[in-house]
């Protein structure tokens, strides 16, 4: 009888933890596609807060633009500096783009940047280049275009995280290392 009673309670209290997490696993679940870009970067500020243990406001009025270029900068530069990121939206088929936008009369191959954003012009340049067989000469020239475009955004991104460092202490430093902020 004694194990019975023990195999209830451990029932019921894992029914509870179940009815208990289910409404929070929903509510995870909702609008997954729809992340509003506004909530997103504040969840992203307020855990940069927390891991860098910024206590005080004044502190964090002095840091937290400073954050923003740093991840502004970053964005610029995207994975590989080529602002597609991960190539072409559309699971990167060659030309595949995305059936709403067509839908839509909005075919642009589905291409998109770095976080959904839009690729840089230097980008689009090359890839038009690309996509319609150009010339050596004008492949390179784009090519050369792209380079110096990336260049200065890295450039811009080095200010930036240099900006960032001169204010924080070493162990703030050390944390934005960890969260990619510094190099």
């Amino acid at each position: 009888m004694k194990i019975l009673n023990q195999l209830s309670v451990v029932a019921s209290a894992a029914f509870v933890m179940f009815l208990s997490a289910n409404p929070v696993a929903a509510q995870q679940g909702q609008g997954r596609g729809n992340i509003d870009p506004a909530e997103f970067r504040q969840r992203m500020m307020d855990n940069y807060r927390e891991r860098l243990e910024i206590k005080g406001d004044e502190e964090w009025k002095a840091i937290q633009p400073l954050i923003e270029k740093v991840t502004e900068a970053r964005r610029e530069v995207g994975f590989g500096g080529g602002g597609f990121a991960f190539g072409r939206g559309g699971g990167g088929r060659r030309g595949g783009g995305n059936a709403d936008a067509q839908a839509n009369g909005n075919n642009q191959g589905g291409r998109r940047g770095f976080r959904g954003g839009e690729p840089s012009p230097e980008a689009e340049e090359l890839q038009k280049a690309i996509d319609s067989n150009a010339s050596k000469d004008e492949l390179k020239a784009k090519l050369a275009k792209f380079r110096d475009a990336r260049k200065d955004k890295e450039a811009k991104l080095a200010k930036a995280q240099e900006d960032l460092k001169k204010v924080l202490s070493v162990k703030q430093e050390a944390a934005a290392v960890l969260m990619g902020l510094l190099q």
